[in-house]
């Protein structure tokens, strides 16, 4: 391909590398320095002049760190007079924060957005965001990708003539439907109340799961309190198996070990759009590459062509 930079930041080098196989182009490199100050400074060490820039860092945890090196390379770029710069972005963490739910509190997700603007993002390539409105608060195009595709991939090898799909809650009841749709399966809900100490409680799941098989699916996991309560309740129903699927696995406070030693839990299921944390891999957990996808999206943006069509079921 010519004429296009794909340069990595710090967060997630091996999603990049992946990325850049599938384009059979370099990754062209980066290098960081920090001053005695604890300022960081980025070079993007490859001619961008005039040339169709992307960008790849997830906004991951460090996530200010992996942020403001972002927002550095944003603005080396632009400096350096690329011609279009695309910030690659597989998870954003600040998409979280997409409304005022209390008082005096800060949209961070729009402040986040607005942000890379000015640093000199042209385009957003993102994937999963956490609510649509979050897409809105960008002032240039953005594709929004999802990964239900690559999810459904590994599912279809299961038989799935007893299985329903659980939402963990009604806000992500969309698109547990879609899901369940390229899987061939009935849907479920789970009503959810979060309250101010991070307390989960389900009072009720909309949909018939008694006896069947379950995959559950949320679009990421951190500590994964809200998974855990839902398996619980699903023990009141008495459902036959269960599986947990989701896009963005951060899986903080030792979350994969928490599920996974839960009664009747088979399968841990995400993908790589954040690094899976070193010592938490085990036997149940299954992570999925979304780098074609990202690679063939950087590819159609690249050559003018339709990124929608990434969102046709498979």
């Amino acid at each position: 391909m010519r004429g296009i930079a794909v340069f990595s930041g710090t967060a997630h080098p091996a999603l990049a590398e992946a990325i850049c196989a599938e384009l059979n182009i370099p990754l062209s490199p980066t290098k960081l320095s920090r001053f005695a100050n604890d300022c960081l400074e980025v070079q993007l060490q490859d001619n961008c002049r005039e040339r169709d820039v992307f960008l790849i860092q997830p906004v991951v945890t460090p996530v200010q760190e992996h942020l403001v090196e972002l927002l550095l390379m944003l603005d080396a770029a632009r400096g350096a007079s690329a011609g279009r710069i695309t910030a690659v972005i597989p998870h954003y963490a600040y998409s979280r924060s997409d409304k005022k739910d209390a008082p005096r509190i800060s949209i961070g997700g729009r402040l986040v957005a607005d942000l890379l603007v000015t640093a000199g993002a042209n385009r957003v390539l993102a994937m999963a965001l956490h609510s649509p409105q979050v897409h809105g608060f960008f002032n240039i195009p953005v594709d929004h990708l999802h990964a239900l595709n690559e999810l459904a991939a590994h599912f279809r090898q299961l038989d799935l003539s007893n299985t329903v799909v659980v939402s963990p809650d009604l806000g992500y009841a969309k698109e547990a439907a879609a899901f369940a749709r390229l899987l061939g399966t009935p849907v479920a809900a789970a009503a959810k109340q979060r309250f101010p100490n991070d307390e989960v409680r389900i009072s009720a799941i909309i949909g018939d799961v008694a006896g069947r098989d379950v995959i559950i699916l949320d679009d990421e996991i951190a500590k994964g309190s809200t998974v855990i309560e839902l398996i619980a309740r699903l023990h009141e129903h008495k459902v036959r198996s269960i599986r947990v699927a989701c896009t963005h696995g951060l899986f903080a406070a030792g979350a994969v070990a928490r599920i996974g030693a839960l009664n009747g839990v088979s399968e841990i299921v995400c993908t790589d759009t954040a690094p899976i944390p070193q010592g938490i891999r085990g036997e149940k957990l299954k992570v999925l590459s979304v780098a074609p996808a990202l690679a063939e999206a950087i590819r159609r943006i690249h050559d003018g062509e339709s990124v929608s069509a990434l969102f046709q079921p498979r």
